[in-house]
This record gives C-alpha cells, sequence and structure tokens, in this order.
C-alpha cells in the first residue's frame, strides 16, 4: 500500500481503457495502490482501439450495474483494494439512474459517487444553476438515505469550474450528505483558484480530490497571422499544475482522504504511466 502521509491513493478507471477490470486490479494492487475508482456509463462500442471515452475496457455498464454489484466487489476485495467513490455520469435530473447508482453504491460499501451538474443549456448559466439546485435536493435526499454522499465535480465548461461556483451550488445543502471534487487538472483549463484558497472555499463541503495535469498546446492557424491556443493533457509530472503545492496546501487544509488519479496523457505507456504516477504522488504527499 502507498502509506504516503495520511493519503490514499487510487485510479479512476477512466484513465485505464485498455485494461479489463480483472486486469486492472490486478495491476494497481501489484504496484501498490490502495484504491481503484470505478468508471460506470452505457457507452458505445469503439469504431476501433479502446480510448477513454469511447471503448474503455475497464468500464462497468450503467444498465448492469446493480448485477454487477456482486463481481465487483469480489473482484475489488480480493485485491486488496478499496474504493473511494463512483465515477458515475449520471447527472442530478437523471434521477432514476442516479437512485441505482446509489443502491448499488450501497451494496458494495461505498460511502460516496459522483452526481454531475451539467453545464448551461439554450436557458444559460444562471436559470441552469438555480434548476440544477433545484434537482440537487432530491439528489441529498437520496444521498441520505442510502448514505452515499452525492459528488460535485470541479470541471471546466461546467456550473461548477470553481471553487468559489461550487461552494455556491452547495450552499444550504448538508455536507454529510453532499461534497465537492477538487480537481486541479479541470480547474486549469477553467475555473482556477489559489491552492489554499479553493481549499478554504470548499470547506467542509471537500471531500474527494483528484489529481492530472494538463498544459496549453499552440494551434497555428491556417491563412492568418495568429496563434490559437488550446488545453492538452499532460504527464502529472511536467503539467502547468505544481502539484507538490497542492499537496502541501492539502496537509495544511488537514485533509487526510483519498486522492484519485486521472492521467489522460499518452507519452507514457499505460503501465508505466500507472507505475509512475504512484512513485511521484509518494515523492510529492510528504
Amino acid at each position: 500500500m502507498s502509506a504516503a502521509g495520511s493519503f490514499k491513493f487510487a485510479v479512476f478507471t477512466a484513465s485505464l481503457p485498455e485494461w479489463t477490470p480483472e486486469e486492472a486490479v490486478g495491476k494497481l494492487a501489484e504496484q501498490g495502490w490502495d484504491g481503484v475508482e470505478w468508471r460506470i456509463v452505457d457507452q458505445q462500442p469503439p469504431a476501433g482501439a479502446s480510448s477513454f471515452w469511447v471503448g474503455n475496457r475497464c468500464t462497468w455498464p450503467l444498465s448492469t450495474f446493480t448485477e454487477d454489484v456482486p463481481r465487483i466487489r469480489e473482484i475489488t476485495e480480493k485485491a486488496g483494494l478499496g474504493i473511494p467513490s463512483l465515477g458515475a455520469y449520471a447527472r442530478c435530473d437523471e434521477i432514476e439512474d442516479v437512485e441505482r447508482l446509489m443502491r448499488g453504491a450501497a451494496e458494495l460499501g461505498v460511502r460516496q459517487m459522483r452526481v454531475p451538474v451539467g453545464k448551461p443549456g439554450p436557458e444559460g448559466y444562471n436559470a441552469a444553476f438555480a434548476q440544477r439546485r433545484k434537482e440537487y435536493r432530491r439528489v441529498a435526499e437520496l444521498a441520505e438515505q442510502y448514505g452515499v454522499k452525492a459528488l460535485i465535480e470541479l470541471h471546466h465548461q461546467s456550473l461548477t469550474s470553481s471553487a468559489s461556483s461550487a461552494a455556491r451550488f452547495v450552499e444550504g445543502f448538508d455536507p454529510r450528505h453532499v461534497g465537492v471534487i477538487h480537481d486541479i487538472g479541470n480547474m486549469l483549463q477553467e475555473g482556477y483558484e489559489y491552492d489554499p484558497w479553493s481549499l478554504e472555499i470548499l470547506g467542509e463541503h471537500l471531500a474527494h480530490v483528484h489529481v492530472k495535469n494538463a498544459a496549453p498546446v499552440a494551434v497555428p492557424v491556417e491563412g492568418a497571422d495568429r496563434t490559437d491556443w488550446k488545453w492538452g493533457w499532460a504527464p502529472m509530472r511536467h503539467g502547468v499544475a505544481n502539484l507538490p503545492k497542492l499537496f502541501a496546501a492539502l496537509r495544511e487544509h488537514g485533509y487526510s482522504g483519498w486522492v484519485s488519479v486521472e492521467d489522460f496523457s499518452t507519452e507514457v505507456p499505460l503501465e508505466e504511466r500507472v507505475r509512475d504516477n504512484l512513485a511521484y504522488l509518494k515523492e510529492i504527499a510528504g
């Protein structure tokens, strides 16, 4: 096991597209990880090779999740891994799917799961924000009923891209039932706030941490004398996010929970990438 400070380290299986669940738990246990954060979503079959988002082999279908719970429990426990959270995609207005996931999470003994709020539609940001907050009241009721905390992720191009927007969203919700996932890789692209302040802003609603890294990529514009820029995923050691400073801020804040890695860079082969990420986390976690 990782035994780095008071943190526990897991891998979100969205970042393990080439491995089956059985392969994933075996390799993660062998490398010394503490847990696995399972990706739960119905997905389209790949047109070619598996990718992070299409045909990801390390994904459990939402449609059969409750039936798959015994198998998920068996292979995870056999590997000696914990499950810090479920990486689910059912949005807060898809309440039947949210309840199905919470029921399965409770059976697994998992105490929190992601319930996204999505991004604005034609109605605009303010109207969508208010509507999602209303819908989250029912999510919070289910969270209390099943004992599974609902987590909102800090995510670019969503209603809660920053700690400040997420704090405004969860205002008035009991932190025992509704929490926030801090994700510095997403926040680089939109919504970044100074690490110590972002943690302070979230306060007792901080429930989970995702880490990955990113860097700007130049995109020359054909036929124009200018360069556009976009964000691309980068290896954990080599992106814009200063992860040692993030962990220092987490320690100062008193966070001692799980940290899940979702590394979407591709410069290094998967198994080597996952192994080195754990080595780096141990190095910087203190």
